[in-house]
């Protein structure tokens, strides 16, 4: 089934259009798509334009708060006319509200998330995600993978490549030469290898290379210390190794302020800083905070670049 798009407030010459895709319909996603399209600290930045099954109607197709393929189905539809839209120019950025990796793999799609699907839809390679707010910004080396095999996928390539695309896309965000910081991947950054050699062996020499390209990056530090000396303003973003090393620190500084940005692409995308939330989906009580936050980052740096 395909869901049509909707202009939530007339066009206004001068702001960014953002297609704001609605995520998994039956989660939060639609409502906190809705709710941000009509913040009235969006609508003044720019035109929101819903993509996705939002409107009653539409939403009674799905079962709210049940893993489901029709539901990965439509929020995959979506991300694809969103695409479309922003690589053709007919959109200036994508703000993304949450999928469900369970509906994706239900549905038969092969991606566990946003950042892995649009670097294939806009053969960008590989999307690395930054998670911003005021307070602490985050970029993660490895995402969506088992702890176990963080150390094999965190090679001096996947690093050095992170490092690269962070130092290139921050002065998008008014950082012209960002501090970056780089935690070790085992506790105390290792030890000089004492505790695991995977510090010594591939973080310090792929800072190491970076540094010498001419890019302010500094580490491995150890995790435990490096995230409260960036919030400190010591740096302007921390590398972290994997998911759970980087996440808990942002959300617990600045839960429901943080916006996923995907750094990398040929399109601006913005995204919440949690997930569908089943658990809550159509009682009405979800945080819109991350969405509209998303979604006015999205209109800053669309309007940037006009």
């Amino acid at each position: 089934m395909q869901f049509g798009r909707l202009r939530v407030v007339p066009a206004v010459s001068g702001r960014p259009r953002i297609a704001v895709t609605v995520g998994d319909p039956a989660g939060i996603g639609p409502e906190i798509a809705e709710r941000a399209a009509s913040h009235p600290d969006v609508v003044v930045l720019c035109e929101p334009i819903l993509y996705g099954p939002h409107e009653a109607g539409e939403l009674s197709t799905f079962v709210r708060g049940q893993v489901g393929g029709a539901a990965g189905q439509a929020a995959y539809s979506a991300i694809l006319r969103a695409v479309s839209d922003a690589l053709d120019g007919s959109v200036d950025a994508i703000a993304t509200a949450p999928i469900n990796k369970a509906s994706f793999a239900a549905a038969g799609l092969p991606w566990k998330g946003h950042t892995d699907l649009l670097a294939h839809l806009t053969n960008a390679g590989r999307g690395v995600m930054m998670f911003h707010s005021d307070v602490l910004r985050v970029v993660l080396a490895t995402v969506h993978i088992p702890l176990a095999s963080v150390a094999a996928a965190l090679t001096r390539e996947v690093l050095e490549s992170t490092i690269r695309v962070t130092a290139s896309e921050l002065p998008r965000f008014g950082v012209d030469r960002p501090r970056i910081a780089v935690a070790g991947l085992n506790p105390h950054a290792g030890e000089n290898g004492l505790i695991g050699d995977e510090d010594e062996r591939v973080v310090r020499p792929a800072v190491q290379a970076c540094a010498g390209e001419g890019i302010d990056v500094h580490g491995p530090f150890p995790a435990d210390t490096i995230f409260v000396r960036a919030m400190r303003k010591e740096f302007d973003v921390v590398v972290a190794c994997y998911h759970d090393q980087g996440l808990i620190p942002v959300k617990m500084a600045a839960f429901g302020k943080a916006v996923n940005v995907t750094l990398g692409l040929p399109i601006i995308r913005t995204s919440v800083d949690h997930g569908t939330a089943f658990d809550i989906a159509g009682r009405g009580v979800a945080d819109p905070s991350s969405m509209i936050e998303a979604v006015k980052l999205a209109a800053t740096l669309a309007a940037r670049v006009r």
